[in-house]
């Protein structure tokens, strides 16, 4: 599958879908959103494929943010439109996905680009990445979830402050604040991730898709996070995974997930 604005590349069972959009340093069109969102399906639907890697190309940018060109000129609707498109196809499709997605962070986090990076169920980042949600000074707030998932990660107060200040902050206060999982030098951030990815990939993909589904739950609302938790629970019984790895740990063995 070919696509305009992004690259994709697989080594064993973890795929890495790469943003390349250089010199607009990675920041999300329209078009971008389809391919990622068309990018994430195929590697759903792939059996192989245990972990994902998102990233952008450069040295500079894994995403800078939104297109700005594209809908300075929208009104109210066509506001709530994008908004709402770009939820549908992208940023709840990959905080959905039963396969982990790890956000590779190799420069700035910007705007939509931050947002993306909180839809990942990890995030790894480059020590000279920055990150921020300057939308407020443009006269919009982050209409892709960052107003709710950055909350989640952060805390109310603190994410109030990244939004209201439009300001960025680097990569040490973004760890200490639990924005993202680890901090490495530029030059071992995809190793560290393709070791978090591989370590992954060893385990049983139907319990993992179980387990993000019943996390995920703790933040939707009307939902009893605990309730999806004991369904979810009772429903590896079934599966061809949870006969593998108990049979494997009595046998003392390593076990071969086929994610059935």
């Amino acid at each position: 599958m070919d696509f305009e604005n992004i690259l994709i590349s697989d080594k064993e069972a973890v795929r890495t879908i790469t943003i390349n959009r250089p010199a607009k340093l990675n920041a999300l069109n329209k078009q971008t959103i389809d391919d990622l969102s068309k990018a994430f399906i195929a590697a759903e639907e792939d059996k192989n494929i245990r972990a994902i890697i998102l990233t952008g190309s450069g040295e500079k940018a894994f995403v800078a943010g939104a297109d700005i060109s594209e809908f300075a000129h929208y009104e109210k609707d066509q506001g709530e439109e994008l908004s709402a498109d770009g939820h549908k196809k992208l940023f709840n499709r990959v905080e959905q996905l039963g396969t982990p997605v790890i956000a590779a962070i190799n420069g700035f986090a910007l705007g939509g680009g931050l947002e993306l990076a909180m839809s990942c169920h990890m995030r790894v980042a480059s020590s000279k990445a920055k990150m921020g949600l300057p939308e407020v000074s443009l006269g919009v707030i982050p209409g892709y979830g960052g107003t709710q998932r950055l909350a989640q990660l952060v805390g109310k107060g603190r994410a109030l402050e990244m939004i209201s200040t439009a300001g960025m902050i680097g990569v040490v206060e973004a760890h200490q604040m639990g924005l993202v999982n680890h901090v490495v030098e530029p030059e071992v951030l995809m190793e560290k991730c393709v070791a978090i990815a591989s370590s992954i990939s060893r385990n049983s993909p139907t319990a993992i898709k179980a387990a993000i589904r019943a996390v995920n739950a703790q933040y939707a609302e009307g939902v009893d996070g605990y309730a999806v938790e004991i369904e979810a629970f009772g429903s590896c019984f079934d599966s061809e995974d949870f006969k593998e790895g108990t049979t494997a740990f009595l046998e003392k063995r390593k076990p071969q997930f086929s994610g059935e």
